[in-house]
């Protein structure tokens, strides 16, 4: 129903989860059309038995009642290797089609008053000019159901559809860039009897499609791996859509969409459209190439060392090496902790401090001054601790520090730590 707008579709027909609406469904959408004074009719059709069957049925009937109704049927799957009798299956390509990616070919042209035989010519180009792949860390379950299909916590689904059904190829757990590549790989196999063709120089549209259970941050990292693996191959990204667009329930997986376009494809992909579900999308090319602009040069103070009036740089080393020591062998517990109170990263947070002065320790000695190695310290938390931890730390070890200068006897940590608890309080 999101699809449906100004400059999109006029009306969609639902069955079902995972199933046809019936011919009855789809007739009265027809005839709701016609008797508001459509021009024509054209329907958009996912290539599945079901719905070729009831769709092709009500367009006959509503033929024989005097409509004018025509049919597209979508089939851009890129999954199998070997022709199938049924064809390719209809995925999140068909989206591309209700606006030609980005906002339908058959709602563009109809706005302009083109005819339902030029909409149909341009519509039927189009889906033999995309491709879609899908990938799964998960199955889904129709509500009330086992899951369609079993997957282990290290395996991906490769090739799967839109109803849950398993896929082609089933492989280990891989990184995103990875992931990726081997997707397009299989996408544009010459002996994939479902490839997209796809060559150096072409320009193409973009479609990377939550298949229901992936977050906004996961998308984001697999639309970046896919721009950067396009580019490679000398593909111009024309155009990115990264959302949900076709979903099946809860499978946490994504889907890519490509579609070759042209200027005139683009054209219509950019007319404006009040569909909701639609993105607000830029109308310009997606790339990983960035302009790099030179960070201004900070001024470094030069910091005259004081005179040592403290233990020596080996014994802070020793003293930081057991601090060190402590906080990775409580990284477990202190998260376990912060569990119950927050949001168990307490431990992660401290490691990383503890990684951190390690790494700072190897590079150099640590100040002999105090007043100079907690100031080190405090400017080591604030670069690299991060969270909350660090700022406080930062202030406690920065503020401590004002009370050590030129002194180390007992009562100046004392002083020392009274004023590093006064600046967190504050």
């Amino acid at each position: 129903a999101g699809y449906i707008g100004k400059g999109m579709l006029t009306g969609v027909v639902a069955g079902a989860v995972f199933a046809s609406p019936a011919v009855g469904s789809v007739l009265a959408a027809i005839r709701a059309v016609t008797r508001a004074g459509a021009a024509g009719t054209l329907l958009i059709v996912k290539n599945y038995t079901g719905d070729r069957l009831n769709f092709g049925l009500a367009l006959e009937r509503a033929r024989a009642e005097g409509a004018d109704v025509r049919m597209v049927v979508v089939g851009d799957d890129s999954a199998f290797a070997a022709p199938k009798k049924a064809g390719r299956r209809g995925l999140c390509g068909t989206v591309l089609v209700h606006k030609a990616s980005a906002r339908a070919v058959a709602g563009a042209l109809a706005e302009e008053g083109a005819s339902l035989e030029e909409i149909v010519k341009v519509v039927s180009a189009a889906t033999k000019a995309m491709g879609t792949l899908g990938l799964s860390l998960s199955p889904c379950s129709v509500p009330g159901s086992q899951p369609t299909f079993q997957l282990a916590h290290d395996e991906m689904e490769l090739g799967l559809g839109i109803h849950g059904e398993a896929g082609v190829r089933r492989m280990k757990v891989v990184p995103a860039d990875e992931a990726v590549e081997t997707m397009l790989a299989h996408m544009t196999d010459p002996g994939n009897a479902s490839r997209l063709d796809l060559h150096p120089g072409d320009s193409v549209v973009l479609v990377v499609n939550n298949l229901g259970g992936l977050s906004y941050l996961e998308l984001g990292i697999v639309a970046g791996a896919a721009v950067r693996a396009l580019e490679s191959r000398g593909v111009r990204v024309s155009r990115a859509m990264v959302g949900s667009f076709m979903t099946a329930l809860e499978m946490a997986g994504v889907s890519l969409t490509l579609m070759l376009v042209d200027e005139e494809l683009l054209r219509l992909i950019d007319a404006k459209t009040t569909a909701v579900a639609w993105p607000n999308l830029a109308a310009a090319p997606a790339t990983s190439q960035r302009e790099e602009v030179p960070a201004p040069q900070e001024d470094v103070e030069t910091v005259q060392p004081e005179p040592s009036t403290g233990p020596g740089g080996q014994r802070a080393r020793l003293v930081l090496e057991h601090v060190c020591s402590a906080l990775l062998r409580m990284e477990d517990k202190l998260n376990e902790l912060d569990r119950a109170a927050g949001d168990g990263d307490c431990g992660h947070t401290h490691a990383r401090a503890a990684r951190a002065i390690q790494e700072w320790m190897r590079g150099r000695p640590p100040p002999a001054a105090p007043a100079q190695l907690l100031s080190a310290l405090a400017d080591l938390m604030l670069e690299e601790m991060g969270g909350s931890s660090g700022v406080l730390y930062g202030l406690f070890l920065t503020a401590a520090a004002q009370a050590l200068r030129g002194r180390s006897d007992l009562p100046a940590w004392a002083d020392a730590v009274d004023a590093g608890i006064a600046a967190m309080q504050r």
